[in-house]
């Protein structure tokens, strides 16, 4: 199992709990919004950057963590993620910030996020860095080449 290095940014964690996982089979640890008010995020506004009040150093270039959003905030609030998703490099050690958007139409009530909230999660992921082969043509033919959106059919 890899280590990764947990820095303590806000010290309100200690009180709240570190980031964990959940459950014994849970892929991600939950992120606590370290706001120091609660924050309303209104439908259609723009996102609002969130601490985790984390940093981490992966220092494997073999592994990455994703942010991404709760999935019951995101499907019962509309709570997602202003870039979608959020990658942390190996190599950077800086606090971990979270880009919250609501998502919802306009006219319905904002989100609602306090301090201490679970309101995203982290991922650790492989990743691979191939060598990259530069040539003319392709040395194999492919069954579906360079056909795009919906060349599949549906």
């Amino acid at each position: 199992m890899p280590s990764i290095e947990l820095k303590i940014l806000d010290a309100r964690l200690r009180d709240w709990g570190l980031p964990r996982y959940q459950t014994a089979m849970a892929a991600a640890i939950d992120l606590l919004a370290c706001l120091d008010a609660p924050v309303e995020i209104a439908p259609g506004s723009a996102p609002v950057l969130i601490s985790s009040g984390i940093a981490i150093h992966i220092g494997d270039p073999g592994l990455a963590a994703v942010v991404l959003p709760r999935s019951g905030l995101g499907h019962k609030q509309g709570l997602v993620l202003g870039n979608l998703v959020g990658l942390i490099d190996a190599d950077y050690t800086g606090p971990i910030m979270v880009s919250a958007w609501n998502r919802n139409a306009a006219g319905t009530p904002p989100i609602r996020l306090s301090p201490g909230d679970r309101f995203a999660q982290l991922a650790f992921v492989p990743i691979v860095r191939p060598d990259f082969a530069v040539v003319d043509e392709f040395t194999a033919p492919s069954g579906r080449g360079a056909g795009g959106f919906g060349s599949t059919g549906r």
